[in-house]
């Protein structure tokens, strides 16, 4: 696998979809949190500590957490006060407080794409190489990759993120197709033509709001937006070659259309999935929850599949998307604060945990096959129980992405004008767009 090493550097706003979470009023105070819950508070004797999140399900993760350390540990039980903000306000906050050396939580979770902006300089964080190292064998090893400088880690992984193809049984065994004959983004496209020709739907759709399916498969092929020296990339012909494919999809070979709603998080493109519109989407293993959320109809059509390699032997995966869990260097206990992060996100119960509490695909592989992993839930019931044999199937090709600070100009351009010019108005050509795009970021970073 080709693992690629995070870029760091200063980084502002990042305009992802992957983190569900609204803005907030930048005037706020980090007192006036949306959430806040105190775990622990009924232990004799525990030491408190402050959490911010921007994800109020984490705090459930963290309060399961903080439960079986407390029983565990009891000579050095922990409070967690876990506050839950805004995600632009918790990440402003947090940055401003790591900048000014005061105000600042002893544990906080960084979303993947505000991740550079604590590693600017001297880092603020306390690094977790003392457990991370000894573990390493045990974990996809990308996901630490991008919250790293220097040699140091400093991010505790949420998931993996990686990415896979929910294909929909019922549309697909209606038009004769076999899932796991589809080994190419070639034999995909073959496959779509028979959907199309069979039945009443389309073979998938193509985003023009959101660009994280366009990463993806830009990923899988060795490609990114920046390459590991922080060089812009956007105009390679990898990246060309990914929207050409897009394209044809929709206007060529005619087995996609655009999305309802221009991306996979819109309530018309949850209406047109639930209704069988497509037979498949690929996004990655965390979309899991909108199928059952928002897509109930679904339940027991769907099967999760690796996605289709560019050429035969190439990578049938990206990692996409990611919350990393840190110890700020404001923690008056950075000892016990380090050793119940490490608790909560390193061990194998753990990873488990994420699995159970937040449906997440745990970072730490070697739980995939656990009987614990096994249990019945309503992702099985919903997917089928093989979820984690395609996890294993791709484990070394899940491709880590570069980030940097101008990771938001690609966003903006891709969303605002490459996507809807080149898919929706089909007013440029992909490379001429991507060009354009090329030179109006360039000019950004000058």
């Amino acid at each position: 696998m080709n693992k690629k090493i995070l870029i760091t550097a200063l980084f502002g706003l990042m305009a992802l979809f992957l983190v569900a979470c609204g803005g907030g009023d930048e005037s706020e105070t980090a007192s006036e949190a949306d959430a806040s819950e105190v775990i622990g508070d009924d232990v004799e004797n525990a030491t408190e500590l402050t959490f911010w999140n921007f994800n109020e399900l984490h705090t459930e993760f963290f309060k399961d957490a903080v439960t079986r350390w407390n029983e565990e540990n009891s000579d050095r039980a922990i409070k967690l006060v876990a506050e839950t903000y805004p995600f632009d306000q918790m990440h402003n906050n947090l940055l401003l407080a790591i900048q000014s050396g005061t105000g600042g939580p002893d544990l906080a979770d960084i979303e993947i794409g505000r991740f550079p902006n604590y590693l600017e300089g001297e880092p603020q964080l306390l690094p977790m190489n003392e457990y991370i190292e000894p573990e390493m064998e045990n974990f996809i090893q990308s996901r630490f990759e991008i919250y790293s400088k220097d040699g140091n880690y400093y991010g505790m992984p949420t998931h993996v993120g990686a990415s896979v193809v929910y294909y929909n049984t019922e549309i697909m065994d209606e038009a004769g197709v076999d899932i796991d004959s589809i080994v190419t983004w070639d034999d995909y496209v073959e496959a779509g033509k028979q959907v199309v020709a069979n039945t009443d739907a389309k073979m998938t759709t193509v985003s023009t709001g959101d660009y994280l399916p366009t990463w993806q498969l830009v990923s899988q092929r060795d490609s990114d937006w920046f390459d590991e020296e922080g060089n812009l990339t956007v105009n390679n012909q990898a990246n060309i070659d990914t929207l050409q494919f897009l394209y044809d999809m929709v206007y060529e070979s005619e087995i996609a259309e655009l999305t309802p709603g221009g991306e996979p998080h819109a309530e018309e493109f949850y209406s047109y999935m639930n209704d069988g519109g497509a037979a498949s989407v690929t996004m990655p293993m965390w979309y899991m929850g909108r199928f059952t959320d928002y897509m109930t109809d679904l339940e027991g059509k769907m099967v999760v599949r690796p996605m289709p390699a560019w050429e035969e032997g190439g990578n049938r995966s990206a990692g996409m998307g990611g919350t990393g869990t840190v110890v700020t260097n404001q923690t008056e206990h950075p000892e016990l604060a380090k050793d119940f992060l490490a608790f909560a996100k390193l061990t194998k119960e753990s990873n488990i945990k994420l699995w159970e509490v937040l449906g997440f695909d745990p970072p730490r592989w070697d739980v995939w096959e656990s009987e614990a992993m096994a249990a019945d839930n309503k992702f099985y019931q919903f997917f089928g129980d093989d979820i984690f044999d395609t996890l294993l199937d791709i484990r070394d090709e899940i491709n880590a992405v570069n980030i940097t600070e101008h990771t938001p100009d690609v966003g903006t351009e891709m969303n605002t004008n490459v996507l809807p010019e080149v898919l929706r108005q089909q007013d440029l050509t992909p490379e001429e767009s991507l060009n354009r795009a090329q030179e109006t970021i360039e000019g950004n970073m000058q």
